[in-house]
């Protein structure tokens, strides 16, 4: 059984690798790569699949486990990171989403830590699983993002508490 304070990411990339497929969250309207928590009784993969196709719209596969990352403190969660492939269907607004699109890797949208770095950890297409700390998550990072962007961490601490705004429509 997998420990509840545990998460996942996916990345999908276009057949070339130049684009990556990220979603726009309902709770907190911010660009990201699509992710999650792990179901009680799920394993990783069943919950990054789940995750993937809950925030986009399609069917996956799992292509390769990319990284697993070690939170610093509590505002991050112990990270299953896993590449993934498009099966079927099409990019989709969801109950979780606002949006759904691919952005050119040299031209992606403003994001919070630590969505940048596990693009180019998964862009370096390395053979062998990573194992790294999310340096990016920190309270010191928090108090910086309180001041540039007040509503969008304070919407990330409600979500983070159970309480999102805007959260999945029922």
């Amino acid at each position: 059984m997998t420990d509840r304070a545990e998460s996942v990411n996916g990345i999908v990339f276009s057949k070339d690798r130049k684009e990556v497929l990220l979603i726009k969250r309902r709770d907190v309207p911010v660009w990201v790569l699509p992710g999650g928590g792990i179901d009680q009784g799920e394993s990783p993969e069943e919950a990054a699949i789940r995750e993937m196709e809950e925030e986009t719209g399609c069917k996956m596969k799992i292509v390769r486990k990319v990284a697993e990352y070690t939170p610093l403190c509590r505002l991050a969660r112990f990270t299953h990171f896993f590449e993934c492939a498009i099966t079927a269907g099409s990019l989709e607004v969801t109950d979780e989403t606002r949006g759904a699109a691919f952005f050119p890797l040299e031209n992606l949208p403003q994001m919070p830590p630590p969505y940048a770095e596990w693009i180019g950890d998964a862009a370096a297409n390395l053979s062998d699983l990573l194992k790294k700390r999310i340096e990016t998550v920190t309270y010191g990072n928090l108090l910086r993002h309180v001041v540039r962007h007040p509503v969008l961490v304070l919407r990330f601490l409600l979500a983070r508490c159970g309480l999102p705004l805007n959260g999945p429509q029922k």
